[in-house]
């Protein structure tokens, strides 16, 4: 684009306006966009200084433009770069350019679906060994018995039987540390100094680092074992690059594992704990998943063959990832100059699509604040799917989406297969940190 251009952006929120919400924003900044959006239209954009904007959308040709059309243009931003690296590595999750579509090409055959089919034994088998472990007739939190089953799930699919429980533990400690310190720098930036010189960053520099050691020793004790294992850590062990024949080194496998434990557990947990909600207040939704469920175990013993069989269960959960998304919003910036639907952008424009906002939009969804499972049925559902982003889209969509949705129907179908639930929340909360968290989601179970 010329520099004799003129740049265009969206309707401006006033800067006053953004000051005076900041500390609001910080606590949770989904309500103020809301208002924004309401106020602004589908999307809007904030200046900073002389010429540096950011443009925060729910529109769906800006969201499929930076994501699927043009998305060579559009690298990750810096946020996620810098802050996210430091702490996770050079992993799919904060690598871009040739050195992500190299990973990607290395690490996609480990989550191809006849891989996945191979792990759902060793899936099913941890799940039902935490749903024992719920407590019946009495009102719990649900998200941390969620939180422990997903991590678990992906701790023994990634290690197998390789992993004590202390360790395991260690790891979610350190994931879960990391993490609220990361919101913090991210939400918090002019407070970037005070967190250096007050050694909170040192701090969670050496976590990090003691999860990367505690990681290598797994993978080192897996090189001199002598046993064969079903696990994701043996199929990523074995991968190669098309170009040298060489597997991943040691770090980089470390730092891939560390992505998969970030956004394989708590992402799922956020959507397990969302959907228990929602059908703890639509006992009419839950009767006819435990009617499918069934159903499917009376036509196969076949695990896979009967999640093939859960149409209305995985409805049920594009339904509840419609209305909670567990990866809430995702940023670009663009390489180049460009024309992004009726505006002219400069390089360097920071652009959030908030995939919250997009799907509950009403441009695109009908009474889109309302639980309608049905949307994802028949010929209603090719109407839903342009405008749904779970996992996101494009080549960078998450490489592990079927893992989660094995996983999560498998978990769903144990649960209520056993238990009535009840929600005992008429509204639900939720903390938008780099996930969408639920916040004191109160279920009871109560054996069928």
């Amino acid at each position: 684009m010329s520099n004799n251009v003129k740049y265009t952006y969206p309707d401006k929120l006033s800067i006053i306006r953004f000051f005076r919400d900041a500390e609001g924003v910080r606590r949770n900044p989904i309500p103020f966009h809301k208002r924004y959006f309401e106020k602004l239209g589908d999307s809007f954009s904030i200046r900073i200084g002389l010429s540096k904007y950011i443009i925060l959308s729910r529109d769906n040709e800006i969201a499929q433009y930076i994501l699927v059309k043009n998305q060579k243009n559009y690298n990750k931003s810096k946020f996620q770069s810098i802050y996210l690296s430091k702490y996770l590595g050079n992993g799919l999750l904060t690598s871009d350019g040739d050195f992500w579509l190299k990973q990607r090409r290395l690490i996609q055959p480990a989550f191809h679906k006849q891989k996945m089919n191979l792990l759902v034994a060793n899936i099913n088998k941890t799940i039902t060994a935490e749903i024992d472990n719920l407590e019946v007739g009495k009102t719990l939190d649900v998200f941390p018995a969620m939180s422990q089953l997903a991590f678990n799930v992906v701790a023994k699919s990634l290690f197998e039987l390789s992993i004590s429980e202390e360790k395991l533990n260690r790891i979610k400690f350190i994931i879960e540390e990391v993490q609220r310190f990361l919101v913090k720098e991210i939400r918090l930036p002019h407070k970037a100094l005070w967190f250096s010189v007050s050694g909170q960053v040192k701090k969670h520099l050496k976590l990090a680092a003691e999860n990367d050691s505690i990681i290598q020793e797994i993978i080192e004790d897996r090189n001199s074992s002598k046993e064969e294992f079903n696990d994701l850590l043996n199929m990523l062990m074995e991968t190669r690059y098309e170009d040298t024949g060489e597997g991943m080194s040691i770090k980089q496998l470390i730092d891939e594992i560390k992505v998969l434990f970030i956004a394989g557990h708590e992402t799922t947990a956020n959507a397990l704990t969302f959907t228990l909600h929602l059908l703890g207040r639509n006992q009419d939704v839950q009767q006819k998943i435990y009617e499918e469920i069934t159903a499917a175990e009376a036509a196969t013993d076949d695990i896979v063959e009967q999640l093939q069989r859960m149409i209305y269960m995985t409805a049920v959960l594009n339904e509840s990832m419609r209305l909670y998304p567990p990866a809430w919003i995702t940023d670009r910036q663009n390489v180049e100059d460009d024309s992004l639907s009726q505006f002219n952008i400069k390089k360097g424009t920071l652009i959030g699509i908030s995939f919250f906002e997009l799907h509950r939009n009403p441009k695109y969804w009908s009474n889109p604040d309302e639980f309608i499972p049905e949307r994802f049925l028949g010929d209603q559902k090719k109407l839903s799917m342009p405008y749904f982003y779970p996992f996101g889209a494009g080549p960078r969509m998450c490489i592990g989406a079927g893992f989660a949705m094995y996983e999560m129907c498998l978990a769903i179908s144990q649960i209520v297969k056993r238990y009535q639930i009840k929600a005992e929340n008429s509204v639900i909360d939720f903390n938008p940190l780099v996930t969408l968290k639920p916040v004191n989601v109160e279920v009871s179970f109560s054996k069928r």
